[in-house]
């Protein structure tokens, strides 16, 4: 709702800007929709043009007024701003941004898109001096290596929605630069003293020109996770970063990226910027950093995002053999003769079971997961290392019967059902272990999964309700099954309400069951995480709900069929958070889900095109998005008809984005083809009425029809002030389009007398010396002298250069622009 405050206490927002943005384009210019952007975060705007110009000690001056602001936003362009008086060699942008950042003020950056057409004259929007030219070139690249750009603008609504996002994710809460997040020391690590030593080495030898990487290799089981976790918490000491990154998934690999990258620079939210690009910035300063890409396919599956630059350190663990250069580091499975000493050191034998404990060393291939299960399960039961070769090859007998063969597989599911099997006399212990096992591997949040939910329990099948019941209706039942499975090493220790299985537990889990049992069991996982989710897409705009999100995200990629309303909470979750691309890979995939399971005309196969096509504009690909909605347009109307509501948004959605795409005519003609199909509708008096019939009169005017967009306008204005307001910002805004419209389709003396009647209204709400107030006198002069009275309109400049010359300063393009006009109109009125 336009207007409403989105937080409770104002914060100062310093706007630095060049002065370019401020002047353009004349009907809504960039800085006025950041300010408009501030206001309605609920922030207070602060603002070199707003304080009176100071000839003694500037730079000092605009350092004090940037340190006592509490939040740094800059607008930067494509021209050098100012230089400023004292210390010439920087422009007053550049002050101000090195001012925020000794003051350590969050730093919103925005640079103005070089690569879009920006609706700036082209004498304005770059410097004739080749050296002011160089000179804004250093400081944009200074602004994207800086970590804190948050993103390109190419309008000024896009430049809005930008910073507004930004604002309202914005955490200040957080302390930057500092980030830990690595599971606890293993309890037991045999045999890795020389494998470690040979990876420090590695890491930290030689003539590197970058990290040192390494790829611990080796087959699932062989204990690359805990030699990367024990080796990161032997040098914790040396590192002010540690991070894991789940990198199985991509979009789980992009949320744990988003999050380190929050927490290196403080920024957060869909405006924070690439969050690839802001690790690498942040990491390329430092040397105290450990990246553990766990459980990486493969090389191209993380291709781009290992930081290319810094003296850190990069782990990465994988199955996949073949990493470049030296990378490579096998993790090798234990000899016997260390397996033999883990296996007694575990359980706690003597060496009178040294010879047993040998035979089931070799038994069980010296996989580290083997032997880690069987002396937990030897611990937990009370078993002695003999009784436990006992029952081994009792299954190992019964295995060879089914003409499988011995490999480390096999007897890794040999020591898991083994476990089943005492676990089978506890309902909840076996449910919780199949509930785990329809999970992602790492992190599962068991706190959030594990709720009562009025008539959750009632979705279940017969076969999985008495074991998960139970769960959902007691804290402590599901205490004592996690307790259960930890001591048999089916899980890892907890960890704030989060656990990990290593995925062949998990498998092996699931294939012991029946198979239509099985997918009861995921079927009921998948309800438990849309139960966990927020409980509307809508919800993803709250970064409240993005703790949620995130801890869920992995688990819904593993449970839920894309064509789910929970992977529409996903997606728009990633959208909020920033990981657009992330974003729009999913929304694809929901929609190439729902089409193939629902048919293409079903409703939310639709429903999911549409938020597609949004993305899709919305990450920058406005052609792309203008024909998705002319492909969906048609679609809709064979299924809805022509005035669902469903349709008309499509419709007003074309509309919107083929204007984005530098179309105004065809946005014309679409949106006055949909306005009275949607007055029908919803009536002449609702919002989405009003805002397209704006749009209709903008795209009239901008397709050359200056008389018409006046008209559409005067049409428009009693309506606004009805529904809104006579002092609405909106109604407003309607009057000044009005007014300048008016005037460009010839009617100079029309136009001057709106903006007579304009100017002391805006001076009364927004005040005398406010750049809206300054732009509407401008105007006002100018169509007083093209209604034909020149020493009137000189006058009006006259008292205008004044005040733009104390406001802004004399050298400010509106200054200089105005002192033009000034010029003009006094050589016409001596001249008349």
């Amino acid at each position: 709702m336009e207007g409403t405050s989105i937080v409770e206490t104002p914060q100062r927002v310093f706007l630095s800007h060049t002065a370019e943005l401020r002047e353009f384009p004349g009907t809504g210019s960039f800085v006025a929709a950041a300010e408009e952007a501030v206001s309605r975060a609920g922030h207070a705007i602060a603002d070199m043009a707003y304080f009176p110009a100071r000839d003694d000690k500037p730079a000092e001056y605009c350092r004090a007024l940037v340190r006592d602001c509490d939040i740094y936003v800059g607008l930067i362009g494509l021209r050098y701003g100012t230089p400023v008086h004292d210390q010439p060699e920087v422009s007053y942008s550049e002050l101000e941004f090195d001012a925020a950042t000794e003051a350590s003020l969050p730093r919103l950056v925005f640079l103005l898109d070089e690569e879009e057409e920006v609706p700036i004259p082209a004498r304005w929007l770059r410097n004739s001096d080749p050296e002011l030219q160089a000179k804004q070139r250093a400081f944009r690249e200074r602004l994207r290596s800086s970590g804190t750009m948050t993103g390109t603008f190419s309008s000024p609504q896009r430049l809005g929605l930008l910073l507004l996002h930004a604002l309202t994710g914005l955490r200040r809460e957080q302390q930057p630069g500092v980030a830990l997040r690595l599971p606890p020391r293993p309890d037991f690590v045999f045999g890795r003293k020389d494998l470690l030593a040979d990876l420090h080495a590695r890491l930290t030898g030689g003539d590197r020109d970058g990290p040192g990487i390494v790829a611990l290799c080796g087959p699932g089981g062989a204990g690359k996770t805990n030699v990367a976790v024990e080796y990161a918490h032997r040098h914790l000491a040396e590192f002010g970063v540690v991070w894991q990154l789940p990198s199985e998934e991509p979009a789980a690999l992009a949320a744990g990226l988003s999050e380190l990258a929050g927490h290196l620079d403080g920024r957060t939210g869909p405006t924070a910027g690439d969050p690839r690009q802001r690790v690498h910035a942040a990491l390329a300063r430092r040397d105290d950093w450990l990246l553990i890409f766990d459980n990486a396919p493969g090389p191209v599956d993380i291709d781009g995002l290992l930081p290319p630059e810094g003296g850190g350190r990069v782990l990465i663990t994988s199955q996949y053999p073949l990493w470049p250069g030296d990378q490579e580091l096998t993790v090798p499975v234990l000899d016997q003769a260390m397996a033999t000493r883990f296996l007694l050191s575990r359980t706690g034998s003597g060496s009178g079971e040294e010879a047993a404990s040998a035979e089931l060393a070799g038994e069980l291939g010296g996989l580290p997961l083997a032997l880690e299960q069987a002396g937990a399960y030897m611990r937990a039961r009370d078993r002695t290392i003999p009784d436990y070769l006992g029952l081994f090859r009792d299954s190992w007998a019964e295995l060879m019967a089914r003409g499988d063969p011995a490999g480390y597989d096999r007897r890794v599911v040999t020591t898991c059902e083994l476990a089943f099997a005492e676990l089978a006399q506890s309902g909840p212990v076996s449910g919780l272990l199949r509930m785990v096992a329809c999970c992602a591997p790492e992190d599962i949040p068991l706190r959030l999964l594990l709720r009562p939910v009025p008539g959750l329990a009632e979705t279940f099948g017969p076969d999985v309700a008495p074991l998960l019941t139970p769960l959902l209706d007691s804290p402590i039942a599901c205490d004592e099954a996690t307790a259960v499975l930890r001591q048999y090493s089916l899980i890892s220790a907890p960890r704030d309400g989060f656990v990990s299985m290593h995925r062949l537990v998990q498998k092996i889990t699931l294939d012991h069951l029946d198979p239509e049992v099985a997918k009861d069991w995921r079927r009921a996982v998948a309800a438990l995480i849309e139960a966990a989710l927020p409980a509307d897409a809508a919800d993803a705009d709250d970064p409240a709900t993005w703790p949620a999100f995130a801890a869920l995200l992995p688990h819904a990629q593993m449970a839920l069929p894309p064509g789910s309303d929970g992977m529409d909470k996903v997606a728009a979750f990633l959208r909020a958070f920033g990981n657009d691309t992330a974003a729009l890979q999913l929304q694809a995939q929901i929609v190439a889900a729902c089409d193939t399971e629902l048919g293409a005309d079903d409703p939310r196969t639709l429903a999911a095109r549409a938020n597609l096509a949004t993305l899709t504009g919305e990450t920058g690909d406005r052609a792309a998005a203008r024909t998705q909605f002319a492909d969906l347009v048609p679609v809709l109307t064979r299924v809805f008809g022509a005035e669902h509501p469903r349709t008309l948004a499509a419709r007003a959605s074309l509309a919107y984005w083929t204007g984005e795409s530098q179309e105004p005519a065809a946005a014309r003609d679409q949106f006055a083809a949909l306005l009275p199909e949607l007055t029908r509708t919803l009536g002449e008096e609702s919002l989405a009425v009003l805002a397209v019939r704006a749009n209709l009169a903008r795209s009239t005017g901008d397709a050359g029809d200056p008389a018409g967009a006046r008209d559409q306008f005067a049409a428009l204005l009693p309506i606004r002030e009805r529904v809104s307001g006579d002092m609405h910002p909106a109604t407003l805004t309607t009057r000044a389009s009005l007014a300048y419209w008016t005037g460009m389709a010839g009617d100079a003396a029309g136009a001057r007398d709106q903006y007579a009647t304009l100017v002391p209204i805006r001076a009364e709400i927004l005040g005398p010396e406010h750049p809206r107030t300054l732009t509407a006198r401008g105007y006002l002069a100018h169509w007083t002298g093209k209604a034909g009275d020149p020493a009137a309109a000189r006058d009006q400049f006259a008292a205008l250069e004044l005040v733009m010359a104390q406001v802004l300063g004399t050298e400010h393009p509106a200054t200089l622009q105005a002192r033009a006009s000034l010029d003009r109109w006094t050589r016409q009125a001596e001249g008349a």
